[in-house]
């Protein structure tokens, strides 16, 4: 009989851990990844050597899309396999800011900082590769270990749980770990299906590049750099006054030039200047 994992009597947390301890690769599933929550399971991915077989494969599904018309896209996929790279280039770009976005929420913390500072390592060696399954909204949870152990060479947990910190740990799910051979096997031919569908793009290099520009960077931002940045915003009033407005004709010779602002001066006939 399967045991059940519902984060109230039995956490689905230690046993993913556990397991991952006697593992040497995985692939994993979900709808809904949280960059933050990857630190509960980081250390045992450590170890892997990276790359093909060595390595989580981390497909992620059904997203919390920012526009509407991002969702017709992904609606439109089914029925139309004829976008261009660059239609793809475009689509993964949209997909890859809501995890830019999960990093706007809440106030950070050391913990957070180290533990995407890994994730980004980690993504970088080819620890972790993510993918993206764009060709219909994917909302599954799977998470399949593989281990050199001749009974049971694979462990599977199937069920609710998203790779977050409340789907692994804290609210309500519902979970079921597998262990037979056969069901293994076409889980993993279920996964391996959908890794290579020409529409589960590659995001990988791009999480990294969010978590290197995020505030949990490896190299700070020199201070000069954010003076700059709150200067501009502070006087983008002013710029657009500069920008926009325009004194009445009848104002222009009872000014001085230095009261005129440069758009207007330019554009005031030398006669007109002279006279102010």
């Amino acid at each position: 009989m399967p045991r059940i994992f519902d984060n109230i009597e039995q956490s689905l947390l230690p046993a993913l851990r556990q397991t991952l301890a006697g593992a040497d690769r995985a692939d994993f599933c979900v709808g809904y990844f949280n960059l933050r929550g990857w630190k509960q399971i980081d250390d045992a991915i450590e170890r892997w050597n990276g790359g093909p077989g060595h390595c989580v494969r981390l497909l992620v599904g059904m997203q919390k899309l920012p526009q509407d018309e991002l969702r017709d896209d992904m609606h439109i996929l089914p029925f139309d396999d004829t976008m261009d790279r660059k239609g793809q280039n475009l689509l993964k770009c949209k997909l890859a800011e809501e995890f830019r976005e999960q990093l706007t929420i809440a106030a950070p913390n050391n913990d957070d900082e180290a533990g995407l500072r890994r994730l980004s390592r980690q993504l970088r060696e080819q620890k972790v590769v993510v993918k993206l399954h764009v060709r219909h909204m994917l909302h599954a949870k799977l998470y399949l270990l593989f281990r050199p152990d001749p009974i049971a060479p694979t462990v599977g947990y199937l069920g609710s749980s998203n790779l977050t910190f409340s789907g692994l740990k804290r609210q309500g799910e519902l979970n079921i770990d597998v262990v037979d051979i056969d069901a293994c096997q076409k889980l993993a031919g279920w996964f391996e299906a959908r890794w290579g569908d020409q529409w589960s793009i590659d995001i990988s290099k791009e999480l990294q590049q969010i978590i290197d520009e995020s505030w949990a960077r490896e190299v700070p931002i020199p201070p000069y750099h954010i003076y700059l940045k709150m200067a501009y915003h502070l006087s983008q009033e002013a710029l657009a006054g500069l920008k926009d407005f325009r004194i009445p004709k009848e104002f222009a010779n009872t000014l001085f030039d230095f009261q005129v602002p440069q758009s207007n001066l330019k554009s005031l006939p030398t006669a007109d200047r002279s006279n102010s």
